[in-house]
């Protein structure tokens, strides 16, 4: 499940990102000559390949394990497959499938099976359990301790755990070890997270100017887009999503940042239609929630509310097949008249990490069930890093509405809409409203 609008997004939850490289061909024992894999890794998605590719080779990891069905390699690869196969087709019963190959893997060779090791951090970290990852990746470290992607599923799930100094010291070895699209991105993102736009938008440039393909560098230009709709720069924002959609037409994440675009530029019913088109391809809680909001903007609330009833299905999927939706099923119930559920899960999420998204979400868990001194608290943690977010310091500003701290949510609530003032459809308008009526009775 996408999480990118939820944890800033693109939580980034961050995932570790592998290509499928040479699934097509020879499949044969990997080097044990301390080598790094013939992968390819990024951050945020799996960069390729399409989904006719995947599928033939997917097909073709099958055929291969009828004739061995015990080999490790395969099997780790097929596992592999498998991740990405969830990814782009929003189908998480793919996970579990992943998994089963894997430890498959893992029985059949368990000593030294790099590839099953990383592929179980890389699921791990598809799934949200970010201790999981961390545990696997540090065993395919004691195995190959010079490897870039082990390196990047380390920092990924200390960052997610909230352990950030952690997290930038294993994204500086891999720096050092591989400077390459991955690596940058991971970088960029770090540098979002304490506020410093500027160093995150030239990580995401050295990026993009690494990237090996086409699909790569589309990736690329949509985070840059990220970066500049998240900062409010909408025409920058446009030129971005505009170079991914023109690089690769098949990839659905340009379309929704130009959505987004053309929704807070006013032009909410082409953004409704462009939605509607990337949801019939990819039914991603996300989109499906983003859409809700669109529609709900634009006065048609029955059709807004099918749209957040299967943004609710989705999450429910999702969470059958052993996602921790925690996180976002947090904010959204807060958002859509389940407070009690919202606080259960923000308490269960806070409990297993950290990080500076969960404390937001939690805080306005406790918002929303009338809990505002504790829910203070965590909205003051969550903006800890210096993070440039306007959904931070919106929820801290309404917060602090509810605590009659006049002076504290007239900052926030500034700070959110000169930050972005489309951060939210939804919250959007209830920030200016607000902020209007607060700065009028002074």
């Amino acid at each position: 499940m996408t999480s990118r609008v939820a944890r800033v997004a693109s939580a980034m939850g961050v995932a570790l990102v592998l290509l499928i490289a040479g699934a097509l061909g020879p499949l044969r024992s990997q080097p044990s000559d301390g080598s790094e894999p013939r992968t390819r890794v990024g951050a945020g998605v799996l960069l390729a390949p399409a989904a006719g590719d995947l599928d033939g080779a997917i097909g073709a990891l099958q055929q291969a394990l009828r004739s061995d069905p015990k080999d490790a390699r395969t099997l780790a690869t097929l596992g592999l497959a498998y991740i990405q196969k969830a990814r782009i087709s929003a189908d998480p019963s793919f996970y579990p499938k992943a998994r089963n190959v894997l430890r498959r893997s893992l029985e059949s060779q368990p000593e030294d099976n790099f590839e099953a090791m990383i592929g179980l951090g890389a699921l791990d970290l598809a799934v949200h359990d970010f201790q999981g990852a961390l545990e696997w990746a540090g065993r395919a470290k004691e195995f190959n301790p010079q490897n870039a992607q082990v390196r990047g599923i380390l920092g990924d799930a200390y960052l997610e755990l909230g352990r950030y100094r952690a997290g930038d010291r294993e994204f500086q070895n891999m720096i050092d070890l591989r400077p390459d699209l991955s690596s940058y991105a991971r970088v960029s993102y770090a540098r979002e997270l304490r506020g410093d736009i500027t160093g995150a938008v030239k990580a995401m440039r050295l990026a993009r100017s690494a990237a090996g393909n086409a699909s790569d560098e589309a990736w690329a230009s949509y985070q840059l887009g990220e970066l500049f709709f998240n900062s409010g720069n909408y025409d920058r924002a446009r030129v971005s999503y505009r170079d991914g959609a023109r690089l690769d037409p098949t990839s659905v994440l340009p379309e929704v940042g130009l959505a987004r675009v053309e929704a807070a530029t006013g032009d909410i019913d082409n953004a409704v239609r462009r939605l509607r088109r990337v949801t019939r391809r990819q039914p991603f809680g996300e989109y499906l929630t983003l859409l809700g909001d669109l529609l709900e903007a634009a006065g048609r609330s029955t059709e807004a509310k099918q749209q957040y009833a299967l943004a609710s299905a989705i999450t429910d999927l999702y969470r059958t097949n052993g996602v921790n939706v925690d996180l976002e099923e947090a904010l959204f119930d807060a958002d859509n008249g389940r407070p009690r559920r919202a606080l259960s899960v923000a308490r269960a999420e806070y409990d297993r990490r950290r990080s500076v998204h969960v404390a937001d979400a939690l805080g306005w868990a406790l918002y929303a069930n009338g809990k505002f001194a504790a829910a203070d608290r965590y909205a003051r943690e969550a903006l800890r890093l210096g993070t440039r977010s306007a959904l931070f310091h919106f929820h801290a500003g309404m917060i602090a509405v509810e605590l009659d701290r006049t002076d504290d949510a007239i900052e926030h609530l500034a700070a959110a809409l000169e930050i972005n003032p489309h951060f939210s459809f939804r919250h959007g308008p209830v920030a200016t409203r607000v902020l209007e009526n607060l700065r009028a009775s002074r």
